[in-house]
């Protein structure tokens, strides 16, 4: 037992403690019981660490608080880091005490913030990737740890895994940012050309100018051109497409005017579980309702429109279900969507009146043999009327994803068909309070939607780039199948597009005891160990959810091949060990 003695902290209530034992959470790594079974010695408050080998070290030093203590019933917020050395005490109430000694009480406490705020959960840069960026401090300050670096496999970030940026892209990216470049002889003439169209259609031909809230009208117009050609000659309207800072951005947007009543009326809104959680977290924080539908693992994590039934079902006495969310490719299960599925979900939102939301940022990542991506555009367009005429449909796009990975540039489109006109203009409206997206990443856009023609000075190189890129990802797909596969207790579905993969592991009986007494996930358990041991850092699958009982995790396929095969046969071989241990 190790104690922890808090400087005049204020402990107060939260409504997270039980009536007979309440807790405080030392976020994440530590708990502390208050109340009699506290009080091991006179004024101190004794901390457990939640694990007492190298996963949560022990804290090396004792700080001091003041009694009285509070009443059993108390409990607050504590957050400790390892390696911060510090402890953080989360106010939440007892106004007599902040009296007594002569403090203001503050206008913003976790009593008067935004609830809804508090409820929102982004796993994706959860604690795990907290204490991986304290792992690599520590590893920098000359800490010895059983690995030699942290691989951050959490998160789709092509370029900070070490791809290399498509040569075009940013060649005329420079141009835009400093004109002077057009002098240059370094940079081709097809690349010129680019950069001064790009800058005529800003204001005062400056990349560093605002936009109109919707997006340069330029690069809209080529956006709907880049629709039709990807549709095969269906028609684009560039007023119904609207730029953006990333796709998450406009996701968010068009969930906002879907979001209205209270009670049995809220807003409901269908999302595929696995989730990206981007979703439940918008929802979260927007106080809709979130009505999960489950992918079928069974099946490659196939969507079923009888589980989309089911849950519309379910969903309908509490809330009032408006929306159906899509991830196509999928994130994180990789699955690409057959047009005959996309078929029957279409028809399925049209009987019961819902609002399509198709999110296909990873549209350029399809590897498996077989698989092709359809858009829901085009399906919808081609199954013709009533379904091309009346069913409302927003579908996302980025250059965060693909054979781009130009994450940092937040670049992204949203189209809409079969808006509502009024509605379309509150958009317009909504969008016109944040001023614009980023113009450096309308210009990305640009280019992604509009890459070197066959007869640009540019095409040969842009080509091999890009095709590197994406035959390098479908190797490394089927790899991480393949190693995955061949580990008992581990089982992967085929990585068919997308970059993530997210294999089920089997966890002993004992692990999820321990876990369970700990207060954590059994995923999270064992996402933790692997990253203080190992180095890998990985998102367990509770953070996107899952069915009841399975256990998960995501990883991104996207490090080098060098260091791929390493780390999925390492991670392997720490689930055979943890799987020892605890059995």
């Amino acid at each position: 037992m190790h104690s922890l003695w808090l400087p005049g902290a204020e402990l107060c209530p939260d409504g997270w403690g039980g009536a007979q034992r309440p807790r405080l959470l030392l976020q994440p790594f530590l708990s502390l019981s208050v109340g009699p079974a506290g009080r091991r010695e006179e004024g101190a408050l004794h901390f457990e660490p939640l694990y007492t080998g190298s996963l949560f070290p022990a804290p090396a030093h004792r700080v001091w608080t003041q009694p009285p203590f509070p009443p059993p019933e108390s409990c607050c917020v504590l957050t400790f880091l390892p390696g911060l050395s510090r402890v953080m005490a989360l106010r939440a109430g007892d106004h007599s005490q902040v009296a007594m000694n002569g403090l203001k009480e503050k206008v913003l406490t976790l009593d008067t913030m935004n609830p809804c705020v508090r409820r929102v959960e982004y796993a994706v840069r959860g604690p795990i990737v907290l204490r991986a960026l304290e792992l690599e401090q520590e590893l920098r300050q000359g800490v010895k740890k059983p690995f030699t670096e942290v691989i951050r496999a959490n998160i789709g970030d092509a370029q900070a895994m070490g791809q290399k940026p498509i040569t075009f892209l940013r060649q005329v990216l420079a141009l835009c940012v400093h004109p002077d470049l057009l002098n240059s002889p370094d940079f081709p003439e097809d690349a010129k050309r680019r950069a001064e169209r790009i800058l005529q259609a800003c204001g005062g031909h400056s990349l560093g100018a605002y936009s109109v809230s919707s997006g340069i009208q330029l690069i809209r117009e080529d956006v709907a051109r880049y629709i039709e050609l990807r549709d095969g000659g269906i028609p684009a309207d560039p007023n119904n497409i609207f730029l953006s800072t990333g796709a998450s951005d406009a996701i968010v947007t068009v969930l906002k005017l879907l979001v209205a009543g209270e009670g049995p009326t809220r807003t409901g809104v269908l999302i595929p579980i696995p989730q990206y959680p981007l979703y439940s977290a918008a929802l979260a924080e927007l106080n809709a309702v979130q009505v999960d539908y489950y992918l079928d693992e069974e099946r490659a994590w196939a969507l079923d429109v009888a589980e989309l039934r089911r849950a519309l079902c379910q969903a309908r006495g509490h809330c009032c279900a408006r929306a159906l969310c899509i991830i196509n490719p999928g994130n994180p299960t990789g699955q690409v969507q057959a047009r005959e599925c996309i078929e029957a979900v279409i028809r399925f939102a049209f009987e019961e009146r819902l609002f399509l939301m198709a999110d296909e940022v990873y549209q350029d990542n399809v590897y498996a043999e077989g698989s092709q991506f359809h858009s829901f555009k085009k399906v919808l367009m081609e199954m013709g009327p009533p379904y091309a005429t009346q069913q409302e449909l927003a579908s996302f796009h980025s250059v965060s994803k693909g054979y781009m990975g130009e994450c940092g540039f937040r670049g992204g489109y949203v189209e809409v068909v079969n808006m509502d006109p009024a509605v379309q203009q509150q958009m317009q409206k909504l969008m016109s309070v944040r001023l614009c997206p980023p113009v450096p990443g309308q210009a990305l856009l640009h280019m992604v939607v509009s890459p070197p023609a066959p007869s640009d000075p540019s095409f040969a190189q842009f080509q091999a780039e890009r095709q590197a890129v994406l035959a390098e990802l479908a190797a490394k797909a089927k790899l991480t199948e393949q190693v995955f596969n061949e580990a008992p207790g581990v089982r992967c579905n085929p990585v068919q597009g997308a970059m993530y993969a997210f294999p089920r592991v089997q966890l002993p009986p004992r692990a999820v005891q321990r876990a369970q007494e700990l207060g954590l996930a059994p995923d999270m358990f064992f996402c933790m160990r692997l990253l203080e041991e190992t180095g890998i850092c990985v998102v367990p699958g509770s953070g996107f959810g899952q069915r009841e009982g399975t256990y998960h995790f995501r990883m991104t396929i996207l490090p080098p091949m060098e260091k791929l095969r390493p780390l999925l046969e390492k991670l392997s071989q720490f689930h055979a060990k943890f799987t020892r241990e605890y059995s």
